[in-house]
């Protein structure tokens, strides 16, 4: 008989060790003895990149379903919340040039599509100010919810924005003396296969051979196991995504500044710039390429763009840099390991797919973690097309920002837009779009990292050229539209007089926490 599968035994910490090592520990009981059993192995000298501050709504339910108190972990990890992407100076780079990719679907989206009547008569507001209630919330600084909400709910559809570096640590306690997760802190040398090719274990300075059933890879860039060990190879997208390089710095809050509810991107000349805010700083980056300007060229626009808000503290500023390549590994799980996080693959952090790729790993792999190692090879089958599409499609989306702008004032953006540069998938959609919206029609699977949504608010948000569509819309299609457009109006005043500021929600977490379920 196959053997079955009792350990999980995870080869790196960070987001991506623990994350996975929470998923697991919690869907498959491990603080039984009939559970399974997950160990993770850390080295003591390796700290994480430590930049990935922003997540997607899903990270509610996956904190959730690993039995985290929401009021514990936006305490611990220095959380404030996030409604979706404000993208300024990317449509045409003027002063006024801004859109929102908001976290909530557009009035009535699984009924009608609001667009052409939008555009018809759009009444000064951009697509999504009239479709949807959360960028007046945005741009009012304002929460998702009341302090009367239970955790995990929510008025307005939200993420987090947090310390990379303290939700690590908040995960690894809780999964230590929660879930029952074995930790053992040293490093790994030499990895030992079976005549199968498997790896049977992996030996360690101090602890010796460690072995398991299943391993995963969450070394980071480092990649030890899937790269090192199996050599997968490393397929770079640079060629279609230019940003090769991050300048990061953190910037203490001036005493009760307002903390933005959304994540802040303002396009560059060869790049653009996040700008995230936590209750006690902001994290900002330049993410640029390195093809098209100079490390001082680049550090002096990111100067620049903090000169705004701090003066001539920008100057003293240190960034840390970091290297990007940007691709995935041919294959993410091979015999009996599995790749997670930046061992997996890595893009850059527009749209903050970095964490989500780790959420939806995570899951993946606790949901469908196989009996025995016979199933094993068809689960990795499965998962390794299942993952490639996924990357594909973040690859599409992240280019489609690029594409659909307007901006012709540099190299950086003229090249964006060369034909030979974007994917053929890409490619295919524009010229679908160019006369219709994007429909879930459009893609092949179910659950897509990107919704139809998430297209038509970038599209119409950085006003797409499109051939007018031809259908005439009918009465009763005509009114739902405008019924639509109502609603969405009377929901946006209702919301932007009864929520509270970001920071006034949050300072409340601080103090009297949500109410727990």
């Amino acid at each position: 008989m196959s053997k079955s599968l009792k350990h999980v035994v995870i080869v790196g910490g960070g987001s991506a060790g623990w994350s996975t090592a929470g998923s697991i520990a919690a869907m498959h009981n491990s603080k039984s003895k009939q559970g399974i059993k997950v160990t993770l192995i850390e080295s003591p000298d390796v700290s994480s990149v430590g930049v990935g501050e922003g997540t997607w709504p899903t990270m509610r339910g996956t904190l959730q379903k690993m039995g985290v108190s929401e009021t514990d972990f936006m305490r611990q990890c220095d959380v404030s919340f996030k409604q979706g992407s404000k993208f300024v100076k990317w449509v045409t780079g003027s002063e006024d040039d801004f859109y929102y990719h908001p976290f909530v679907l557009p009035q009535g989206y699984f009924d009608i599509n609001l667009f052409k009547y939008w555009q018809q008569d759009s009444q000064g507001k951009s697509y999504s100010d009239a479709v949807c209630f959360q960028e007046q919330l945005c741009e009012k600084g304002l929460a998702p919810k009341l302090i009367t909400s239970p955790e995990y709910a929510a008025a307005a559809n939200y993420a987090y924005h947090l310390d990379a570096g303290k939700f690590s640590e908040f995960l690894k306690s809780h999964c230590i003396n929660n879930l029952g997760v074995e930790y053992v802190s040293d490093h790994v040398g030499t990895i030992k296969s079976t005549d199968s090719g498997d790896i049977h274990s992996v030996n360690t300075k101090n602890h010796g051979d460690i072995s398991g059933d299943l391993f995963v890879d969450c070394t980071g860039f480092s990649s030890l196991l899937i790269g090192k060990h199996y050599q997968v190879p490393f397929i770079s997208k640079k060629d279609v995504l230019f940003i090769d390089t991050a300048l990061a710095v953190q910037i203490p809050y001036e005493e009760d500044d307002a903390i933005a509810s959304h994540t802040i991107s303002t396009a560059q000349d060869a790049g653009w710039i996040w700008d995230i805010g936590l209750p006690s700083r902001r994290g900002v980056g330049h993410v640029y390429s390195s093809s098209h300007t100079s490390q001082v060229d680049a550090e002096n626009v990111l100067r620049a763009y903090l000169h705004h808000s701090i003066g001539e503290k920008s100057e003293d500023l240190v960034f840390r840099k970091i290297d990007i390549n940007p691709g995935f590994r041919e294959k993410f799980w091979v015999n009996n390991c599995v790749a997670v996080g930046m061992a997996a693959g890595f893009l850059e952090p527009l749209e903050a797919s970095a964490l989500v790729m780790i959420e939806l790993a995570a899951t993946t792999i606790s949901e469908q973690l196989p009996a025995d190692r016979e199933c094993m090879d068809i689960v990795a089958k499965h998962y390794n097309a299942r993952f490639s599409y996924n990357w594909e499609r973040i690859i599409d989306f992240l280019k489609l920002h690029y594409i659909a702008s307007k901006r012709l004032d540099t190299a950086f953006w003229r090249d964006n837009r060369n034909p030979d540069t974007i994917p053929e998938s890409l490619q295919e959609l524009m010229s679908l779009w160019k006369h219709r919206s994007p429909s879930e029609y459009d893609f092949s699977h179910k659950r897509e990292v990107f919704s139809a949504a998430s297209y038509q608010y970038v599209l119409y948000g950085m006003d797409f050229e499109f051939t007018q569509m031809p259908s005439e819309a009918n009465e009763t299609e005509q009114k739902l539209a405008q019924r639509m457009f109502a609603d969405n109006r009377k929901v946006t005043e209702k919301y932007v007089s009864a929520l509270p500021t970001n920071r006034e929600l949050i300072s409340k977490v601080a103090k009297f926490g949500f109410s727990r379920v």
